[in-house]
C-alpha cells in the first residue's frame, strides 16, 4: 500500500527535514543540503528514498536535479487518514443524533 512506504520513509527525522524543506518549493540537492547538518550525497540519498515512496518527483534543469513534493505521494496518505476522519465524524453525528432522540 503507497501510505505505508510514505510512512516508513517519514519515519526517519532527517528524511521528515529534507521533505519539509520541499515545502517551501522546489529545490536542488545543494539547496537542501545548505540547510541540513547532513552532506550533499546523504540528502541525495534521503531524496531517492523519498522518490522511491512517492513522496517526491524531480526533474532535470540542466546538470542538476530539483525535486518537489508529488500530490499524488500526499494523497495516498491523505486518503488514507481521511477514513478515520470519516469513522470519526460518523461516530459523532451518531452521538448527537442518540442525544437529540433522548430529549
Amino acid at each position: 500500500m503507497a501510505y505505508q512506504a510514505a510512512f516508513l520513509a517519514l519515519a526517519d527525522p532527517t528524511r521528515r527535514r529534507v521533505f519539509e524543506e520541499l515545502r517551501r518549493g522546489p529545490r536542488s540537492v545543494g539547496k537542501i543540503a545548505a540547510r541540513m547538518p547532513v552532506s550533499r550525497p546523504a540528502v541525495s540519498q534521503h531524496l531517492r528514498v523519498l522518490k522511491n515512496a512517492g513522496l517526491v518527483a524531480d526533474r532535470a534543469e540542466g546538470t542538476r536535479r530539483v525535486y518537489c513534493i508529488d500530490p499524488k505521494g500526499l494523497a495516498a496518505i491523505r486518503i488514507w487518514l481521511d477514513q478515520f476522519w470519516d469513522e470519526a465524524l460518523s461516530a459523532f453525528q451518531a452521538e448527537l443524533e442518540k442525544k437529540e432522540a433522548a430529549e
